[in-house]
């Protein structure tokens, strides 16, 4: 016989916003020192290393099996009374942005730490085996593809594909790897099989405002949009600034920015409503007032919830990119750096996280999400959801004043323990199959 939902749920203790707080400040204080502002942590370095130890410590002094998988992720396990049904987990990523703020990701993992403390504490053990994960390389701002850790244990990155993916000092995914003794070369073993997952839900801060503006404490992700990230190489000609005629210069920068404000114009044009398009990254060399900029490099971002319009989009850029180039007498070449497809998340994990929601009394949003996640790669093994807890600061995210408020993420935790503990009391038993 089961416990209800209703009764697992009401026997949860209740959140410290205190506790919250220690935990972000302790992943905080893991940054680059001398690199200014904010928080920066980058995918694959020993300071990410760092901050899964810290993770590592926290979940076996609760008495968890920890083990880092040959991709870097690091899992932690709690294992339930029926080890014949697939897991259940939650989890986020512990790298940031350079100069990013304390909650991106983090926030995720935090609240799996307080849930691995929570169910720990219960008296009547979960049915399914609860795991609770640390990615591995989520942010895409050092070799541009977003989510490597949980792109692997997908299956959509193997290790041919690390080698091309590179800093910007040269240095690849395969080297940083081999830099803190993970081998590149045996990142298939960290595939996970779907047979072994029963699904996954990720709390994250909505880096928007609309929680925030409609006074909302939770949000419930349907949607999240895809990504196509591509780097533009316009190559000019370097020549003296006093020298050179107007007429005769072909100024690579000048090229450059009539690129950056055609993509502005493309996502601003009505038929392309709901595209995002940002230049992130604008290299200009030789770099010196009195010389012409003979090359620039552009990193492109081009973002959209819909998955036609996010490749037409591109490829309207590259065109319009390819059209400037021949008209200012440069030249052009063109990159596909990453790429994801929008994901629409599984209706069973949100009616879940909805009916939780109830069950605790809060009001939510079903929203989509303009960024990715590592639950759009974890969607691939097996149904995600995502919770959605405010952003504060008119919901700037990627800078040193992203803010959530310690008390909003406390009830995120707790929406995020109850959904699990709903997901586990409702699937049904081994007996049943």
């Amino acid at each position: 016989m089961h416990t209800t939902t209703a009764e697992q749920t009401a026997a949860l203790p209740g959140r410290s916003a205190d506790r919250v707080r220690i935990l972000i400040e302790r992943f905080a204080a893991l940054t680059e020192p001398g690199k200014g502002p904010g928080i920066t942590r980058l995918a694959y370095s020993p300071l990410e290393r760092s901050a899964h130890a810290e993770f590592t410590a926290y979940m076996e002094e609760l008495g968890l099996q920890v083990s880092t998988d040959a991709a870097g992720n690091t899992i932690a396990e709690l294992p339930g009374s029926d080890p014949r049904l697939p897991a259940l987990g939650t989890g986020s990523h512990l790298d940031s942005v350079p100069n990013g703020g304390a909650f991106d990701g983090i926030a995720g993992v935090v609240a799996a730490m307080e849930v691995a403390r929570t169910l720990v504490g219960q008296p009547i053990p979960t049915r399914h085996t609860i795991r609770f994960v640390a990615f591995a390389a989520e942010e895409g701002a050092r070799f541009g593809q977003a989510c490597t850790g949980s792109r692997i244990v997908a299956g959509l990155t193997g290790p041919k594909d690390l080698p091309g993916l590179m800093d910007g000092d040269g240095v690849s995914v395969a080297d940083a790897m081999r830099a803190i003794n993970i081998d590149p070369q045996g990142i298939s073993d960290a595939v996970w099989d779907e047979n072994d997952w029963a699904g996954f839900i990720e709390l994250h801060i909505e880096q928007g405002s609309v929680l925030t503006d409609a006074g909302l404490p939770v949000g419930v992700v349907d949607l999240i949009s895809g990504s196509t990230r591509i780097r533009i190489d316009i190559t000019g000609r370097a020549s003296h600034t006093g020298g050179t005629p107007m007429h005769l210069r072909a100024d690579a920068l000048a090229a450059s920015a009539q690129i950056v404000l055609a993509a502005e114009g493309l996502a601003k044009d009505s038929r392309h409503h709901g595209t995002r398009i940002t230049v992130g990254k604008l290299d200009v060399h030789p770099g010196s007032i009195t010389t012409i900029p003979g090359h620039c490099q552009l990193h492109v971002d081009v973002r959209d919830v819909d998955n036609d319009r996010q490749r037409f989009s591109t490829s309207e850029l590259i065109a319009a990119a390819h059209e400037i180039a021949a008209h200012r007498g440069v030249g052009i070449s063109v990159e596909v750096l990453a790429d994801a497809s929008p994901v629409v998340l599984p209706v069973t994990i949100r009616n879940a996280i909805t009916a939780s929601a109830a069950s605790l009394g809060l009001e939510y949003r079903v929203m989509p999400s303009g960024a990715s996640h590592d639950t759009q790669m974890i969607n691939h093994v097996c149904p995600g959801g995502m919770i959605f807890v405010p952003s504060r600061n008119h919901g700037v995210s990627h800078s040193p004043d992203e803010l959530t408020d310690f008390e909003d993420l406390a009830v995120g935790i707790e929406l995020l323990t109850a959904s699990l503990v709903h997901l586990d009391a409702s699937s049904p038993s081994t007996s049943d199959n």
